[in-house]
């Protein structure tokens, strides 16, 4: 069996004959002059994986692409299409091994790119000589996509680069950069250049330039990748208040200064903190190539529901005024929502997990070690209480949502220490966010898409997250993704749950994947990584 994430809708393996041996080597051809930039993209994206083997034959193997336009879309794709296109892409492609190379063919360039990582994933996984076969294949979901957080954990635009990479190979379509947050603001704004000065140690601050920035969104692009800033307001605002001193708090709720440390958040009703933002938000939306500004919008700790619903109206209003499309977090919803707005769902009280005894609490090691208490538990249930309600809420109002739910899709969830192999003990335990219920990787497998049952026409897409609240760099944040994202890019491709004893098989192919590309990932004793012959190959 090959080990293809996400699995093809239809695979026909023949029942003799043996294609091209993957060590090549491999000559990509360009059937068609509109796919020479693609093809080089390709060669780019084959070629951690093309290094000499024994089994390297005399005669290249060919990996062909092509276009055909009277291919009939397969499969029906539902959902906001990342790159702006009022009904989502034809991705579809059809994929042929035969004995002297691989063809990649699609009605579109965006089919025939997916159906290349998969020629791709196909040559880095196999052991041996690959099967002659024939795959055709469609998405679920138009939106396919992955948040990382360079706010708290700045990584470098090559080591952006590279989660780029990961994530087109797995047929993902969205990077979502949440790019400001308290503990940081990672992009070079030209009208606020107070926001990526020096800190107050006087030392430089890490941060995306606009040529950066600019540069990222070509490269994914070359990728079929649309990139998603996120500027997270009115709450998570303390780098901002600390290059522009002296905005003015929201007006607080009654009785909630002085009993839990927090940020105010801005008050957008004040003519000064308005016109910051506004400049801000156009520098963003003019640096922007895609057609998507993230506002944020979540825990806005300390604001009324007035002020909190009046900012949000604002942010929305500043980047429509920009030309571009708003979406936010599901809090957003609490400001009203319509057919135009799309919001990220990641949170209801009971998918927190919060203990509801102390009893309980006393049996959560992990909500003792972050600090958690009885008091702040009640507190907490008490503030997310109103997410409970938000997904009817955005549904009611018309609404669309990206499904990211915090108790599947937040990868930056400690592993289950049961399934961590010793030589990785320590790496597993220092990372994760402390107050998540550490979990195994077969539970982020067994998350099923349709289980919400939100109507079809009403879901955006889907999208994992890996926050940093205790990474340190590009080896902590893959650390984290692998081996959990392969299987949450299964369900938003296939749109459903992956058949666990398969897909825990088809995982174990891909440590070569990872390994030729120099990412770090656990190797969870769940899966079967030595009986899957894993070792390279010289």
């Amino acid at each position: 069996m090959d080990a293809v994430i996400p699995q093809p809708e239809r695979q026909v393996t023949a029942a003799a004959g043996q294609g091209p041996h993957p060590a090549g080597p491999w000559r990509i051809h360009a059937a068609d002059d509109r796919l020479t930039t693609l093809a080089r993209t390709v060669q780019a994206l084959l070629e951690p994986h093309s290094g000499a083997r024994e089994h390297a034959a005399s005669v290249p193997a060919v990996l062909t692409l092509a276009l055909d336009e009277t291919l009939r879309p397969h499969g029906r794709t539902v959902g906001v299409a990342p790159c702006g296109a009022a009904e989502p892409v034809d991705e579809s492609y059809r994929l042929t091994v035969t004995g002297s190379g691989i063809s990649c063919l699609a009605a579109t360039p965006t089919g025939v790119f997916r159906a290349a990582v998969t020629a791709v994933q196909l040559i880095a996984t196999s052991p041996g000589p690959i099967a002659c076969q024939e795959m055709e294949d469609a998405p679920r979901y138009a939106w396919r996509g992955l948040l990382i957080d360079p706010a708290r954990n700045h990584l470098t635009p090559g080591e952006v680069r590279r989660i780029i990479d990961l994530a087109a190979l797995y047929k993902l379509n969205v990077l979502h950069l949440h790019l400001t947050d308290n503990e940081g603001w990672r992009l070079e704004i030209p009208g606020t250049p107070e926001l990526t000065g020096t800190g107050p140690d006087g030392a430089p601050r890490d941060f995306y330039t606009a040529e950066d920035y600019r540069a990222l969104q070509r490269y994914a692009a070359e990728r079929f990748v649309t990139i998603v800033p996120e500027i997270d307001l009115p709450g998570h605002c303390a780098t901002l208040r600390e290059a522009l001193p002296g905005l003015p708090d929201a007006p607080a709720p009654e009785g909630l200064r002085g009993r839990f440390p927090f940020v105010p958040p801005l008050d957008l009703a004040d003519r000064d903190t308005r016109e910051a933002v506004a400049s801000v938000l156009a520098d963003v939306c003019r640096m922007t190539e895609g057609p998507f500004v993230h506002i944020g919008g979540d825990e806005a700790v300390g604001m009324t529901q007035d002020s909190f619903a009046h900012a949000v109206r604002e942010l929305r209003s500043l980047v429509r005024e920009s030309g571009k499309r708003p979406l936010g977090w599901q809090e957003s919803s609490r400001a009203g929502i319509g057919p135009d707005d799309i919001a990220q769902f990641w949170v209801d009280v009971p998918m927190m997990d919060l203990p509801d005894t102390s009893e309980e609490l006393a049996s959560r090691p992990e909500l003792l070690a972050a600090g958690h208490t009885p008091e702040l538990i009640a507190a907490l249930k008490k503030f997310f209480a109103p997410s409970d309600h938000d997904l009817a809420r955005i549904l009611e109002g018309g609404g669309r949502v990206i499904l990211s739910p915090q108790s599947h899709l937040y990868l930056d969830r400690a592993y289950a220490s049961e399934f961590v192999p010793p030589t990785q003990a320590s790496a597993a335990a220092r990372l994760g966010f402390p107050a998540y219920r550490p979990l195994d990787v077969q539970h982020t497998a067994t998350w099923d898409p349709a289980s919400y049952e939100i109507p079809e026409d009403r879901v955006a897409g889907v999208e994992a997250t890996v926050f940093s609240e205790t990474a340190e760099g590009i080896d902590d944040v893959t650390f984290l993704l692998l081996p959990r994202l392969p299987s949450v890019a299964a369900a938003a491709w296939n749109g459903r749950t992956p058949r666990w004893e398969d897909h825990r098989v088809r995982l174990a192919g891909h440590a070569r994947l990872w390994r030729q590309r120099g990412l770090t990932y656990l190797a969870s004793t769940e899966i079967p990584w030595e009986d899957a012959h894993v070792t390279d190959e010289a």
